[in-house]
């Protein structure tokens, strides 16, 4: 895992974690890396100085915001999960389908590849990535 500074086309500033450096790089491409504040695609990496913590004291748990825009896609999450039904892989055709009036609207979230995803705005099926939704666990 790797994690960037990153910065949009309106000089926003936020961090994200990656696979890899190539995982970025093809993320980015297919328009998948967007901006936490703006919803931007034109997301670059920005200069970074690395990070030494010099105690314990210093060191600041992973799990946490770092910023106010992390802080706002932890809300945006809560509020994702808490209001809308999760649909899993079968998001790409229920959204579809209540775009195209086969089953009633309502709140819904879960995952599409790429393919699936550009296909829908394409089609203009209103659908929206969501950052830092992690896949849902199943017991």
């Amino acid at each position: 895992m790797i994690s960037y500074s990153l910065r949009c086309r309106d000089d926003h500033r936020f961090d994200s974690w990656f696979q890899s450096a190539d995982a970025f790089d093809k993320l980015r491409k297919s328009g998948m890396v967007t901006c936490a504040v703006c919803g931007s695609t034109e997301v670059e990496k920005a200069i970074m100085a690395p990070r030494v913590s010099t105690s314990e004291r210093e060191a600041r748990p992973l799990s946490g915001p770092r910023s106010p825009a992390e802080q706002a896609v932890a809300e945006l999450r809560k509020k994702v999960e808490s209001t809308a039904d999760y649909v899993g892989k079968d998001f790409a055709k229920q959204a579809r389908d209540m775009h195209d009036g086969i089953s009633p609207e309502r709140p819904i979230w879960g995952e599409a590849r790429p393919d699936e995803a550009r296909k829908l705005l394409q089609d203009g099926v209103p659908v929206l990535p969501l950052p830092g939704l992690p896949k849902r666990k199943t017991n």
